[in-house]
């Protein structure tokens, strides 16, 4: 018997909608005016003709197609990599026997559980041993996997690759390589999507360490650069949440790309199997 949702529950459904999308209306709204039409009494509420105008002007106050491209670049292969690294651990930690397996995994969680402000220090060392600082390389390394990462698909790979199955395919003369290529990766898709999602939202949005390492002015990130269109005694409002609406665009994009794998990913890990 299907079951419908009482109008208490939708109620509070459509507040939760409209508290979460009114930040990025809002967004747009400012986005969309001058600064005469917000220092009004009574502020605009629906959007205006001006996002143009401002568009180009943030694009003239700071380079920020590179900004994008950069942004683009770093997100893209910490998912990419994050979603291939980590599950190949997640494999190894769930499904493979090894010595040490259990401690090696403590370890990782353990790991997860420090403040990544305490490593800055010495990770900034180690870009200026390398010759790093100032380019996305600097970024790029140190998110390349992450502990949360190979937790979430040792998870995932427990729940949705059974113990047998990898058996039977070892059985059948199936290598570790191909075990993990044909049984468990096809298996963990759904988990991968959401995971990718979860990393290229935080690569895009990441701000301190990449504000740390990189020269604003020749490696700028979408944030770095919305930094700089803040900095000054006068703030743009406008000018400001504009770039932040440019920024927030190829997020947007790539969820609604995404957004039923999510969905189903997120079901599967909730329901269970």
């Amino acid at each position: 018997m299907r079951r419908t949702s009482g109008p208490l529950a939708s109620a509070a459904l459509l507040g939760v909608l409209v508290a979460s999308l009114f930040p990025l209306y809002w967004s747009v709204v400012v986005a969309s005016h001058d600064n005469a039409a917000l220092s009004r009494r009574v502020p605009p509420l629906l959007p205006g003709a001006e996002l143009p105008a401002n568009a180009r002007e943030v694009f003239g106050a700071v380079d920020f197609w590179a900004a994008l491209g950069n942004s683009a670049a770093v997100a893209g292969i910490a998912t990419a990599s994050n979603v291939l690294l980590s599950t190949m651990a997640g494999f190894a930690f769930a499904r493979l026997r090894f010595r040490g397996r259990d401690k090696l995994f403590a370890v990782v969680v353990t790991s997860a559980m420090v403040p990544a402000q305490l490593g800055v220090v010495p990770l900034f060392e180690l870009v200026g041993d390398f010759g790093w600082y100032g380019e996305l390389t600097a970024v790029v390394v140190p998110g390349l996997v992450s502990a949360f990462s190979v937790f979430w698909m040792r998870q995932a790979c427990r729940e949705s690759v059974p113990a047998e199955l990898v058996d039977a395919a070892r059985v059948d003369g199936c290598s570790v390589a191909r075990t993990y290529w044909h049984v468990a990766l096809p298996a963990l898709r759904p988990h991968a999507v959401v995971l990718g999602m979860l990393t290229f939202l935080a690569s895009w949005n990441d701000f301190f360490w990449p504000l740390v390492v990189l020269d604003p002015h020749r490696t700028p990130t979408v944030q770095i650069a919305l930094s700089t269109l803040a900095g000054g005694y006068y703030t743009d409002h406008p000018l400001v949440l504009t770039g932040a609406v440019l920024g927030t665009l190829p997020v947007v994009l790539l969820f609604a790309l995404t957004a039923k794998r999510i969905v189903a990913g997120l079901g599967r890990g909730a329901v269970g199997r």
